[in-house]
């Protein structure tokens, strides 16, 4: 279900770009898709060191955390990936992300307050979580995701610097000067695509967690989990980068204000009562 709605939200994000498109002509529609890729794809080959050194995670060795590779050995097993890199996040707030353009080229990345509150079950279905984004491909979702909602708001940016020398150049001339279309193209559509791409995170990570659910054999440690981390997160908020938010389990800014329509994580309690909802069918199933 939630990769149906991840597909049909990705055709009403690539609809949203049309329409506005159609105001430029197909080539300035190209050309603000391929510069928002192009800036996108360059962050989903790169980022992963980018994210990692902006935290100052230091790799770790079988030796310094046994039991945390042990866990993601077991859980790799489970899902058919390779070992991914394992980092620690020098930090009290209790957090983990993944991050890495494909399964071979994965890390995952836990602080050190996240290896104090969890139990081993716990944090094994927090990791197992993480190495979902990792089989479900997210980095490459998002990273188009953001490439198309990136260029809808550019040819917002345009029309309005356009709108102040005279009208937008499009369909029709009638067209590109009609108020109630240049207020559409520059207010409502870029809004609407940001909201898009937001619910687009919001189901990968609903899909994460069940995905991981089935790694762990076990939808109880993940869901014990996540209510850690959300008090955690309300008492010892993290010094996040907003841009940075959506890749980390809980979302490290909920200690601050931030409305819940703009979020990047769906609620807590929805993804725990989710969790609380599998059978022991789904979760010792057949894994894909």
């Amino acid at each position: 279900m939630n990769v149906l709605k991840t597909t049909m939200l990705m055709v009403v994000l690539t609809m949203i770009l049309v329409f506005i498109g159609s105001f430029w002509g197909t080539e300035g529609m190209v050309f603000a898709l391929i510069f928002s890729l192009g800036m996108n794809l360059f962050m989903y080959w790169f980022s992963d060191k980018m994210v990692l050194m902006m935290y100052r995670a230091r790799p770790v060795t079988p030796q310094e955390a046994p039991q945390l590779y042990q866990m993601v050995a077991e859980l790799t097993q489970n899902a058919g990936l390779p070992m991914p890199k394992l980092y620690i996040i020098p930090t009290d707030t209790p957090n983990a992300f993944a991050t890495g353009r494909n399964p071979n080229h994965a890390a995952i990345a836990v602080t050190e307050g996240i290896l104090r509150i969890l139990d081993y079950n716990e944090l094994k279905g927090v990791l197992a979580h993480e190495l979902a984004h990792v089989k479900n491909r997210d980095m490459l979702i998002g990273t188009i995701a953001a490439g198309i909602a990136g260029a809808v708001m550019m040819l917002a940016r345009m029309a309005q610097f356009a709108a102040m020398f005279g009208g937008v150049g499009g369909r029709n001339d009638r067209e590109g000067n009609n108020p109630l279309a240049l207020l559409v193209m520059i207010i409502v559509a870029p809004l609407a695509a940001l909201l898009v791409q937001l619910w687009i995170s919001r189901t990968r990570e609903y899909e994460a967690d069940a995905t991981g659910a089935r790694f762990a054999k076990n939808a109880d440690g993940l869901a014990n989990a996540l209510y850690k981390l959300e008090q955690a997160a309300k008492l010892l908020p993290m010094n996040a980068n907003p841009s940075t938010a959506h890749l980390f389990i809980v979302n490290p800014l909920s200690g601050r204000s931030f409305l819940t329509l703009f979020s990047t994580h769906p609620p807590i309690s929805e993804r725990i009562k989710r969790l609380r909802a599998m059978s022991l069918t789904e979760l010792l199933g057949a894994m894909k």
